[in-house]
């Protein structure tokens, strides 16, 4: 599995490219799903650019990305969304059109709240774990893990030299995270090191302008379509190859 990562929390200073409104992101998503993208995550945004819940935000952005893609589609519920946890529980209750899924933040307050509440509308929930939080101890006591869609293990390590060894270290602070999926990613100078090492372990991951807005050789990312293929590529190349005697289904 490979998602999509449209936008995140970037702006209109982050270049053209990256997609602010309903159409834009329609668009980037449907290049995206041609280029091997197999679900999409996304952030609703204000026409002046900011990270919302509001359910007159959500709602024109989810009806234009499902208009043009047939993979599941997911959002952030963030807490710079919506700081306050209560209000942003009450964001959630009103979604009139629902996510296929919605990453949650396990380190942020309210976060059980909000994830028992997506699976009681069910909203598939994706356990945001970041590095350099409490977010991977909260979540292995949590008494709602074994009923997340998969653990989304974000590396918010920037070094390129360093962010591997913070994926590891977050891995192993979840341990068998009640054996649900894991999509392992990291962000800026960290993104293409921590999709390679998924692609060792053969964990998914994710790519897009969230994370990174350049390429694996340095080059800016014309967009979210040409992050994706070269993101496979990266991670095909990284997967580990198979003794001679497997390749025709055997093994000797």
């Amino acid at each position: 599995m490979v998602q999509v990562c449209l936008n995140g929390r970037r702006t209109a200073a982050d270049g053209a490219g990256v997609p602010m409104s309903p159409k834009d992101m329609a668009r980037s998503a449907a290049e995206a799903v041609a280029a091997g993208a197999t679900a999409v995550h996304v952030h609703p945004k204000t026409p002046c650019g900011r990270d919302s819940l509001s359910p007159r935000v959500l709602a024109p952005v989810l009806e234009a990305i499902r208009a043009r893609v047939a993979v599941p589609v997911g959002v952030t519920t963030g807490a710079w969304a919506e700081p306050d946890p209560a209000a942003r529980l009450a964001r959630v209750r009103d979604w009139p059109v629902r996510p296929d899924f919605a990453s949650v933040n396990w380190h942020e307050p309210g976060a059980e709240a909000v994830a028992a509440q997506l699976l009681d509308m069910g909203v598939g929930v994706e356990a945001g774990i970041w590095s350099g939080t409490d977010g991977a101890a909260r979540f292995t006591r949590s008494p709602l893990g074994p009923r997340v869609l998969r653990v989304l293990a974000e590396v918010t390590d920037p070094d390129p030299a360093t962010a591997q060894s913070s994926a590891r270290a977050l891995l192993s602070g979840l341990g068998g995270a009640f054996a649900r999926p894991v999509l392992l990613h990291g962000e800026e100078g960290g993104t293409w090191p921590v999709l390679r090492l998924a692609g060792r372990l053969g964990l998914a991951t994710r790519i897009g302008l969230e994370d990174t807005l350049f390429l694996p050789d340095g080059r800016r990312a014309g967009g979210n379509g040409q992050l994706v293929a070269q993101g496979l590529v990266q991670y095909a190349r990284s997967r580990p190859a198979r003794p001679a005697g497997d390749r025709d289904g055997t093994s000797r």
